[in-house]
């Protein structure tokens, strides 16, 4: 479903028909105030599609014994600087030591399969996304109310539109959830993304037209308060708390008018009606420049990243020009590791461009990207239908990250053997480094628990 922003926002205001309760907006009413001691930090998770094939993330220079423990799925870890990278990791050989491959994490609490919709980032199985398979807030939405921002968490996806050819346009469902019950909603074009969060100074005649809108919003809800109880009142006071969340959202983005503009993107006219001519390298240079630019302005600190889908269109990529989709890639079963490769890198084209322009703005005694953290995670583990056992990631950490995992290649246990790590434990760990000191985030892994093997709680390894 695609909705035009003036009816996005009145129907968000206002929580009616499938919108309900503004969950674009909402969470902003309820942002936590960031720890004392922990300093501002900023998270971008990149989700692919596909699953990660664990062979294909191991290092080409392993020696017989290396290789063996890994092929074997043996818990162990190398620094990366004695090492050669895969093929499709090298554009990021500059920043290795600020890097981690993941091996051993498990996906099992959020399943496999062809999509694990909000479930990859909320540690729980969500069926196919509808409203009652949202279990919780998911950990994105959890970090940005930690380092609040006055968009708080932004999404932008590449998803496909469903035919397999095309690609959606505008404001489109998505797939984090700022609560349980809750869907949120995201870009699904770059147009869409510039002309939203960089209007106040790009189309400041379409800012203040919202601005009247949800003064009159909040006015014509406020006279209906009055002499209301029960269930009808806390209603309408939602709605008033949504209406205003997004005044002050308004008014926060209005006095940073000077430093938006400062770095503001350029955008090709390609983009325009919906970038229906564009490539999809096109598309996702124009999405990693709002993202970059939207961390620098300070409209958001966290980021999730759809980069792809299983329809996303691939075959305008260099190297796979009418050869074969993603859909019909996964199931190669992991054969064809050419155009797995050419995939994956056209993806970590993207971070290496971030991490750059992070690197080029000062922050305290050093960079942005040294308060920055990027999560490059497979949707759904380690293959197109899993399995879920496993799901390597890439994460990129900057030298101010509460995380001891950077320069270095770690496997961790097996799924269901002593001292595995789950998704849950994953995200507790990132929510506790970040301020969050909840003991558990996320659901339990049956198989752990069938075997009685502890499983709650960080990955104590991993904090430094």
């Amino acid at each position: 479903m695609t909705i035009q922003r003036r009816e996005f926002l009145r129907r968000t205001a206002l929580g009616t028909s499938t919108l309900a309760m503004s969950p674009s907006f909402r969470h902003l009413a309820t942002a936590a105030e960031p720890a004392a001691d922990i300093p501002l930090h900023r998270y971008v998770f990149i989700r692919k599609s596909n699953g990660n094939v664990p062979k294909y993330c191991s290092l080409p220079s392993f020696s017989a014994a290396q290789r063996k423990q890994d092929e074997n799925k043996q818990a162990f870890e190398v620094g990366l600087d004695r090492h050669d990278l895969p093929n499709w990791l090298k554009v990021l050989q500059p920043y290795q030591d600020r890097m981690t491959i993941l091996h051993g994490i498990s996906m099992a609490v959020s399943g496999g399969g062809h999509y694990s919709f909000s479930g990859c980032m909320g540690a729980y199985k969500a069926g196919r996304n509808v409203l009652s398979g949202i279990k919780r807030t998911t950990v994105d939405f959890e970090l940005a109310r930690l380092f609040p921002s006055p968009f708080g968490h932004v999404e932008v996806s590449l998803a496909s539109a469903g035919s397999g050819v095309s690609f959606r346009q505008g404001i489109v469902a998505g797939f984090s959830a700022p609560a349980a019950h809750q869907r949120n909603y995201c870009y699904a074009d770059p147009m869409t993304a510039w002309n939203e969060l960089f209007k106040s100074v790009t189309n400041t005649a379409a800012a203040e037209s919202d601005n009247s809108l949800l003064d009159y919003l909040h006015e014509q809800e406020g006279r209906r308060l009055p002499g209301l109880n029960g269930r009808e009142r806390s209603r309408i006071s939602n709605h008033l708390e949504s209406i205003q969340s997004m005044r002050e959202r308004n008014a926060q983005v209005a006095k940073m008018s000077v430093l938006i503009e400062r770095h503001l993107p350029e955008i090709d006219p390609i983009h325009a009606d919906g970038g229906t001519d564009a490539t999809l390298v096109q598309k996702q240079e124009a999405f990693t420049e709002i993202i970059a630019a939207a961390l620098i302005s300070g409209l958001t600190n966290v980021v999730t990243y759809t980069i792809d889908d299983l329809g996303t269109p691939i075959t305008t990529l260099p190297g796979n020009t009418g050869r074969i989709d993603l859909h019909r890639l996964g199931h190669n079963a992991g054969s064809d590791q050419e155009l797995r490769d050419i995939v994956k890198a056209s993806h970590m084209a993207q971070v290496h461009t971030l991490i750059q322009r992070l690197q080029a703005v000062p922050e305290g005694s050093g960079t942005m990207f040294d308060n920055t953290t990027i999560v490059y995670l497979p949707e759904t583990g380690a293959g197109h239908h899993g399995p879920d056992t496993e799901a390597p990631m890439v994460v990129m950490t900057g030298r101010n990250s509460k995380l001891d995992i950077a320069g270095r290649y770690i496997r961790l246990p097996f799924h269901a053997t002593e001292g595995h790590q789950t998704l849950s434990n994953w995200y507790t760990t990132l929510l506790n480094i970040s301020g969050n000191p909840i003991e558990h985030y996320g659901d339990l892994d049956l198989e752990m628990s069938r075997r009685k093997l502890a499983q709650t709680g960080a990955i104590q390894q991993f904090i430094s």
